[in-house]
């Protein structure tokens, strides 16, 4: 089987998650790495026995030893990069959020459309098992209908630095940042709704940039489900980790990170414990391998991925619909 030959673009912190994950299948290789500074580039290409390092990307988009491109850059160059690479007849991987803004979204799916190529967005908490295992008991239906969810992207007495805090690199703040990871674990759990109502307080509260850290947002969905959604850095109690979600049903209640059920037997309230195998660390590994090996999987059946264009679409509709809502008091209906 021919192998295919990937190149990894950016070499920060999240590239490391990706190179572990496209590395355990032995039907691919990294063949460069693309980064700032060089030395960085270099040094990442060292660390896992990557061929060739480079700080030039647009040097790579028409490569014919290249069959996909893994971006993992500052949220600014996400589209330009990957319409370049689409245009080149390459798949991408793009790490979440898809986009600077939802306009920016729909020119990356113009490009794959054009060019017949695959699109998948780094939701990654679709691959996680305790999330997994909460869609599962919601789609039994075990907890009847669903009426309200809460989650979290909230980071305590932390927040990052670098391009994540600026602006013109990231687009957004923690919403953007932190935010897009509970609304699309929840849209998941919840079958992928789509939303008709947005309304959202956001804010900067807790540092000196020009993006948000603090946010709440109400999402309106067209199965009938409110969800509440909270986001931050630097906050000073945050109510679950990262992507942590309450889903309230009518016959009972969920609950992801910390996992486990809520309902009546024999008439009698319980709690139950998920018994799930306990996580390392809470943004494990195996998530992201799972998330790599189906991206490749697409690539050789040439099946679209799932998260994939239209749910990075949608998180980018949502994420602007809240600032919008925030900016000007008002709720905001989709058509």
């Amino acid at each position: 089987m021919k192998k295919i030959r990937i190149a990894l673009i950016g070499c920060g912190y999240i590239a490391n998650y990706h190179a572990r994950g496209l590395q355990a299948l032995p039907e691919v290789e990294i063949a460069v790495v693309a980064g700032l500074p060089t030395e960085a580039a270099r040094a990442f290409a060292e660390k896992y026995n990557i061929k060739e390092a480079t700080d030039d990307v647009s040097t790579l988009f028409d490569r014919e030893d290249i069959d996909a491109a893994v971006i993992g850059t500052p949220n600014k160059f996400h589209a330009p990069f990957a319409i370049s690479f689409l245009n080149q007849g390459k798949d991408v991987f793009l790490e979440k959020p898809m986009a600077m803004n939802a306009k920016e979204g729909l020119l990356i799916k113009k490009a794959a459309d054009a060019n017949s190529q695959l699109v998948m967005v780094g939701h990654m908490w679709r691959f996680d098992n305790d999330v997994n295992f909460v869609k599962n008991t919601v789609d039994s239906g075990q907890l009847g209908k669903i009426v309200k969810t809460k989650g979290y992207g909230i980071h305590e007495n932390w927040g990052p630095a670098g391009w994540f805090s600026q602006k013109e690199l990231a687009g957004g703040g923690a919403l953007a940042d932190m935010g897009v990871h509970a609304i699309d674990t929840v849209r998941y759990i919840l079958g992928d709704p789509k939303p008709v109502k947005v309304y959202a307080k956001i804010g900067t509260h807790y540092g000196n940039y020009d993006v948000d850290d603090s946010g709440i947002v109400l999402i309106s969905w067209d199965n009938g489900t409110e969800s509440i959604i909270e986001s931050g850095w630097w906050q000073p109690h945050m109510d679950g980790p990262e992507a942590a979600t309450g889903v309230y049903g009518t016959k009972g209640y969920a609950n992801v990170f910390p996992t486990y059920l809520k309902y009546k037997v024999g008439g009698i309230n319980g709690k139950f414990d998920a018994k799930l195998p306990e996580k390392k660390e809470h943004c494990d590994q195996s998530m992201y391998s799972r998330q790599m090996e189906h991206f490749i999987e697409c690539i050789r059946s040439r099946k679209q991925p799932v998260p994939g264009l239209a749910e990075g679409q949608i998180i980018l509709d949502i994420v602007d619909a809240a600032y919008k809502s925030s900016e000007t008091g008002e709720v905001v209906n989709f058509d």
